[in-house]
């Protein structure tokens, strides 16, 4: 399944159940993607997590009925996938600005979130960069942790500060951002903070060794103050190169975001001319 098929489809399937125990593994496999990738694109591709967007839209839907309907905030808690009264209410307040019993009681505006609809942009003549590069495995020294998909958006900068702030951060300069789930169908995947390995160096408490598989990559340079420049690259690597790929798709459950020394620049990573680099491991497409 395409990509602009699958999220289309995913959209449609989460519209379906949405009263229903789903999460983003049950799209993920409803729609043949890894949740891996899934997950990722999805994000992009949609500005808001999957979990995201299944709040936010049974929390629209439950201020609907809380105007429209007589059912009781207990009864629109468990249609919503709330576990008590409680927690829907806080949740609804946050969303809407206003109490359950508030919207009811008073009639005050409550926020709307409509179902996201697909359109396809020919853009047309968009030049991107990038090679494809095979090259052999290799060998990295890192810090490694686990991350749920959900959470990972806010937990791995939040790792990343906290190796730089430790006594490994003088041992494993961060050279590399590194995504792992070979699987590609797990709920959590490994996340590397890592440098290359050097065989001669002993190895420090809390670091370990990790060969990451020979690979086609294709190859996605990025110039210019790293947070926003990956943030732009990453829209453009899931919303106009893969979707244009006629021979290549995802191979493996891997990333790797490979970071020049921030040293070399004025600015560090905020430098216009800071660089960096996106590997995604590819293969050739089967032949329909």
């Amino acid at each position: 399944m395409e990509w602009t098929e699958a999220i289309s489809e995913a959209i449609n399937y989460i519209e379906e159940h949405i009263t229903e125990d789903i999460t983003m593994y049950d799209v993920a496999e409803h729609v043949h993607v890894s949740p891996f990738y899934f997950h990722k694109g999805f994000g992009i591709l949609c500005g808001y997590t999957v979990t995201e967007y299944i709040r936010n839209r049974r929390l629209a839907l439950a201020g609907q009925e809380l105007l429209m309907s007589n059912h009781t905030v207990m009864e629109l808690a468990m249609k919503y996938g709330y576990e008590s009264p409680d927690s829907f209410t806080k949740a609804f307040t946050r969303f809407h600005g206003h109490s359950p019993s508030n919207v009811r009681k008073d009639k005050v505006m409550i926020k709307d979130f409509a179902p996201l609809k697909l359109t396809i942009s020919l853009k047309g003549g968009y030049t991107m960069d990038y090679r494809i590069v095979k090259k052999e495995a290799f060998s990295v020294l890192a810090v490694s942790k686990e991350f749920s998909y959900q959470n990972a958006k806010e937990d791995i900068p939040l790792f990343w500060q906290e190796h730089c702030a430790s006594e490994n951060g003088k041992h494993v300069c961060g050279m590399y951002g590194i995504n792992i789930d070979p699987q590609m169908g797990n709920d959590r995947f490994t996340y590397l903070i890592a440098d290359v390995y050097d065989p001669a160096v002993d190895l420090v408490e809390g670091l370990e060794v990790t060969q990451i598989p020979a690979f086609t990559w294709a190859v996605f340079p990025c110039k210019g103050p790293l947070v926003q420049t990956f943030q732009a690259l990453n829209v453009k690597v899931f919303s106009e190169w893969l979707p244009a790929q006629a021979d290549y798709e995802f191979a493996a459950g891997y990333c790797v975001e490979m970071y020049d020394d921030p040293r070399n620049y004025q600015n560090g990573t905020a430098d216009e001319n800071y660089y960096a680099e996106m590997w995604i491991p590819i293969k050739k497409k089967d032949a329909k």
